[in-house]
């Protein structure tokens, strides 16, 4: 369960919040909702991009055990975002192979942490999700991670696509992670500075992106099951990228 102390409940606490500058990652509105306070946590919430879910009261009597929510929840992230411009530029001017994992939509928490927790063993020099359909770094995601959410700078943009940009003018090869191609992850050069791109559990990379990629790739399976567990794909592909640069 996600810690209690992440959570917060009702209109003025959580615009509050929102003011105060902390980092929210979800807000759970109830639907149907109005009033001159919804209406402002609403103007808030689109100002500051964040993500939110429409749900029934009954969701919201569960987040709160019942308390007095007003209509209301809020998820703070336990965690303070990255700018990417800034990671870009201090990655380089570190002398580093900049390596960097682009996460399109990752939806459990469970996989993400994971996906968190191999990069920072793996060296990777940060992470980039979007602010909308990503699951939120909750006590979940930080427990799955073993404490590596905290020791790898994770950043937010609107869309992947506008970090795509952002890399491939710091020319930055873009790799994407997909059983649509032929070619094998081997065969990419990972020696290169390079952000490899993850696509989410259900439906992969969205196609719009891999329009946009410089390389994509994939891993040999053997077996009748045609995909890997989303995390366990990521660690052949950052694996990859160590075992070529160490060679």
């Amino acid at each position: 369960m996600e810690n209690e102390v992440s959570k917060i409940f009702g209109l003025r606490a959580v615009i509050e919040a929102i003011n105060s500058g902390k980092t929210i990652s979800k807000v759970y509105l109830q639907k149907d909702l109005g009033g001159h306070l919804f209406s402002e946590l609403n103007i808030l919430i689109k100002r500051h991009n964040i993500a939110v879910s429409h749900v029934p009261v009954e969701k919201l009597n569960r987040l709160s055990k019942n308390s007095n929510h007003q209509g209301v929840a809020a998820q703070i992230s336990p965690i303070e975002f990255t700018d990417l411009d800034t990671l870009i530029t201090t990655t380089i001017e570190s002398k580093k192979v900049p390596l960097f994992l682009l996460l399109d939509q990752i939806s459990d928490v469970r996989n993400f942490g994971a996906i968190i927790r191999t990069a920072e063993c793996t060296g990777v020099h940060g992470i980039i999700i979007q602010k909308q359909g990503n699951a939120p770094i909750s006590a979940d995601t930080v427990k799955t991670s073993a404490g590596a959410a905290f020791k790898i700078p994770i950043c937010k943009v609107d869309h992947i696509k506008d970090a795509i940009y952002q890399f491939q003018a710091a020319d930055i090869q873009l790799v994407a992670a997909t059983e649509k191609t032929e070619n094998l992850i081997y065969n990419v050069d990972l020696k290169l500075p390079t952000a490899i791109i993850m696509g989410s559990e259900e439906r992969g990379i969205n196609p719009s992106i891999l329009k946009i990629v410089d390389s994509k790739a994939k891993l040999p399976l053997f077996g009748e099951i045609d995909s890997l567990n989303v995390s366990v794909a990521c660690g052949a592909f950052l694996y990859e990228a160590i075992r070529q640069r160490l060679a």
